[in-house]
């Protein structure tokens, strides 16, 4: 997955979702969210996530986020690399070993990597850069902000960390006004304006529009839910809709 061009994910912790008429019509890719899966599973088991990954045969190529419970999924600790102790550490090594399993698995093209593990060269880390390379999978460096929307050099910062891990940096944050979004929107445009590939977002309300828009300014991916019920950001239209205003602002 190279993301010269945009790329419309469906967001999904079930990959039938990748089989059903409207991910068909609409998606470019299934974004599988690997830690919704894994946490409802028994304690010790084998991840189901990879296994279900393993005996995917859609048609629409994988990103596999195994987000962390410190940057708002559910998997791993609480706390970032930064406050881990030999215990939480370890837990987070198993969510980012089973993240690299993912990447060995043909369908996955790109994984989703917390831009915070990768800068801090967490425990895991390295195998699942040493999956992505072995296999040709994308890393997409992410940052998410779930407090606000840092000052337009903090966002620069982020997205050109992002880049030198991997290759598309991910930013999403929470606006509060529109000068928020305006924002997100004119960072968004640097980076591409010199070809830099990023991904960028406002989530919430506030926000809600620059999941169609950002796309104009040179945003790689979105994300969509095929049900809006089954969200997993806050402010994300359903698939159909948000491939719908995506394609009337082109």
């Amino acid at each position: 997955m190279d993301f010269e061009s945009f790329v419309l994910a469906a967001a999904t912790d079930d990959l039938a979702d990748a089989e059903t008429a409207v991910a068909r019509e609409h998606a470019d890719a299934v974004e599988y969210r690997m830690d919704a899966v894994d946490a409802a599973a028994e304690a010790g088991a084998v991840s189901p996530s990879v296994t279900a990954l393993a005996e995917y045969d859609g048609d629409l190529p994988v990103i596999a986020t195994n987000r962390a419970a410190w940057e708002g999924g559910e998997a791993g600790p609480a706390v970032p690399p930064s406050e881990q102790d030999a215990v939480t550490a370890s837990e987070d090594r198993n969510r980012l070993e089973s993240l690299a399993a993912a990447a060995s698995v043909d369908a996955v093209e790109a994984v989703d990597v917390e831009l915070a593990s990768l800068a801090a060269d967490a425990p895991g880390v390295d195998v699942v850069l040493g999956e992505t390379a072995a296999n040709d999978v994308a890393v997409v460096a992410s940052t998410h902000d779930f407090e606000g929307t840092p000052s337009r050099d903090a966002m620069r910062e982020s997205l050109q960390a992002g880049l030198e891990y991997g290759d598309v940096a991910k930013l999403a944050v929470t606006a509060a006004s529109r000068e928020d979004a305006l924002d997100v929107l004119a960072v968004t445009q640097e980076f591409a304006a010199r070809d830099e590939p990023v991904a960028t977002m406002a989530m919430g309300e506030v926000g809600r529009h620059t999941r169609a828009v950002a796309p104009v300014y040179g945003s790689k991916i979105g994300y969509a839910p095929v049900d809006a019920a089954d969200a997993t950001a806050p402010g994300q239209y359903d698939l159909a809709t948000l491939a719908d205003l995506v394609e009337s602002l082109e």
